[in-house]
């Protein structure tokens, strides 16, 4: 769960998010420290009417994140924090001169919190270790605060000078060895009212759709395959709407590994299966995942 925010790259980076098993119960009282690394780099695609061609960028990403799991109302929950730091190239056409810049700084800070809503109930790890595992609903929200480096004198920014909210809702399957999942959501942005130039910027909603079927070879080592749709965030400019609607599917990879008591590693690789506007990465990232638990179980 923490991994999921920590591989959303910034600079057009919603909707893009692939995390499996977002929404599988855990024990109260667990905790969860992450440190990820992500790579980002291809083409950024943009409204075909604007003065931008050619753009590639190469973008890095590394964060820490934290994580507990607790009892709501009688329910699994948890919540995390994680706070990325990102630095890349970006280069290409403006009016047919080339241009090249680099950006590197704190992005903007991303909370999450999530509840099972039918079929995990708070539990034990004693009781969780018993528990026959079942189909379970979740429901999260993901809110990111606008604490990212941001200056309104130059276009591209590693922050977005605005709020955005996520709710969602998600359904595992466990199956024999398999765990099927379905997640779906919607992106809520505020206004960016200092964007380039003394403008105010606005953004439509991005409606979100992650699919995974994950394997299990034993407990901390399984595949997961994904992908993900997302289509609108068509944006304005003091009111003047842009033909930049996002229309994006993206495929991947997930595999998690057990290091030793408590230490895991999780690899991942995404890449643009149809990209109609907005970045068209190939991604790839390592997260370290330290388990430990706050209470006696």
């Amino acid at each position: 769960m923490v991994l999921m925010l920590l591989v959303g790259t910034p600079l057009r980076g919603y909707g893009q998010d692939l995390e499996p098993r977002a929404y599988s119960p855990n024990p109260v009282g667990v905790n969860f420290v992450i440190g990820a690394y992500t790579r980002s780099s291809g083409d950024v695609l943009f409204d075909s009417s604007l003065p931008f061609s050619d753009v590639e960028a190469s973008l890095n990403a590394g964060a820490l994140g934290f994580g507990r799991t607790f009892g709501m109302f009688g329910r699994s929950a948890n919540a995390a924090i994680a706070v990325p730091y990102v630095w890349g190239d970006i280069s290409g056409n403006v009016n047919e001169e080339a241009r090249a810049i680099t950006r590197s700084g704190l992005a903007d800070t991303r909370l999450r919190l999530g509840v099972n809503l039918a079929g995990g109930p708070a539990m034990t790890l004693a009781e969780f270790s018993r528990r026959t595992p079942q189909t379970t609903l979740g429901a999260s929200l993901t809110i990111v605060a606008p604490t990212g480096e941001y200056d309104p004198s130059k276009l591209i920014n590693i922050g977005s000078n605005r709020w955005s909210f996520k709710p969602e809702i998600g359904l595992s399957m466990p199956w024999r060895r398999w765990y099927l999942e379905s997640y779906a959501g919607v992106w809520l942005f505020t206004d960016n009212d200092d964007f380039f130039g003394g403008n105010a910027r606005a953004q439509e909603p991005i409606a979100t759709l992650q699919l995974h079927a994950s394997y299990t070879f034993r407990p901390s080592l399984w595949l997961a395959f994904e992908s993900t749709w997302y289509d609108g965030g068509r944006t304005e400019l003091n009111g003047v709407r842009n033909d930049d609607k996002q229309s994006n599917i993206r495929i991947g990879v997930t595999l998690s590994v057990p290091l030793f008591r408590q230490h895991s590693l999780k690899f991942s690789w995404s890449d643009g299966a149809k990209t109609r506007v907005g970045g068209d990465f190939s991604r790839y990232s390592m997260a370290w995942q330290y388990t430990f638990f706050s209470q006696a179980n």
